[in-house]
């Protein structure tokens, strides 16, 4: 906990809102810029005191219910909460989720990586959108339709999916996938879809409900993998994984690993396109 930053960020954040903005009269006699002190702790909910003593860099650690007043009352954008709790030294609460919304310009972005595999997801598995290297390189793992677009319901129902990894990587992406979802679950706060996804698993997936069991949490950040493309062979790939701004949504992006031969196989795939799979082309994120 940052006092003397907690203590500055209240008092220049009360001093730049006027009494209209918050529904109060400005009266008279007012010489304080901005709101009074009592009137922020008015409006929060909490004793006058105890507020002068967060301005005053007096007070103890506050609870995440009193900084929660304190944006409310303040009036905070999202990242001036967020920076309220971390100066008070908390997590700052999960953003806004983006949802099944992808940006225009994220789908813009999948159309220019024309010689590298990207594909969007949200934090549960869902495949939201993918640009037509990624169809070429994974094929029909998922598709964007809502019945069967996630990723880890497919993964552990669907033996089809793991045939080009080998058993290591079989192993190692299992417990990857629930690691992730279990680290997104708690994100969530058990919402209806995380919570329908995982008893659906449970119920279906005997490898699935082990692996939950052990209770393994880890957010996928990078990592590697070898892909035994039935068209191009062996591929040896860097994953890379850019998380958006809302929390929610991540990109994917497949690179070739340094060293390897994966950059001129990628180049066949590319002219191969859908084919590779022996697929009718489709558009890729429509």
């Amino acid at each position: 906990m940052d006092r003397a930053q907690l203590a500055d960020f209240l008092r220049r954040s009360r001093e730049r809102l006027r009494p209209h903005e918050v529904g109060l009269a400005a009266g008279p006699r007012r010489r304080t810029p901005g709101l009074r002190r009592e009137e922020v702790a008015q409006l929060a909910g909490m004793s006058a005191d105890y507020y002068m003593r967060l301005e005053q860099a007096r007070s103890p650690q506050p609870s995440l219910q009193i900084l929660a007043a304190l944006s409310r009352a303040l009036r905070l954008s999202d990242d001036e909460r967020d920076h309220l709790y971390l100066l008070a030294g908390h997590h700052p609460p999960a953003g806004r989720f983006a949802g099944e919304h992808v940006r225009p310009g994220l789908l813009h972005l999948l159309d220019q990586l024309t010689e590298t595999p990207a594909h969007v997801t949200n934090d549960i598995g869902d495949l939201l959108a993918r640009n037509t290297m990624a169809e070429a390189l994974l094929g029909c793992i998922c598709s964007v339709r809502e019945q069967d677009r996630n990723y880890v319901w497919r993964w552990f129902t669907d033996p089809a999916i793991r045939t080009i990894y080998d058993d290591e990587q079989r192993e190692e992406q299992s417990r990857e996938h629930v690691a992730a979802l279990r680290a997104a679950c708690a994100r969530r706060g058990g919402d209806e879809p995380s919570t329908r996804l995982v008893a659906r698993l449970r119920a279906t997936s005997e490898e699935f409900a082990r692996l939950w069991d052990l209770h393994e949490v880890a957010v996928r950040r990078s990592s590697r993998m070898r892909v035994d493309h039935p068209a191009v062979g062996p591929l040896d790939l860097d994953c890379e994984v850019l998380l958006s701004p809302a929390e929610d949504q991540r990109l994917v992006i497949f690179t070739p690993a340094p060293g390897t031969s994966t950059a001129e196989q990628l180049s066949l795939l590319r002219v191969l396109g859908h084919d590779a799979f022996g697929r009718p082309a489709a558009p890729a994120h429509r």
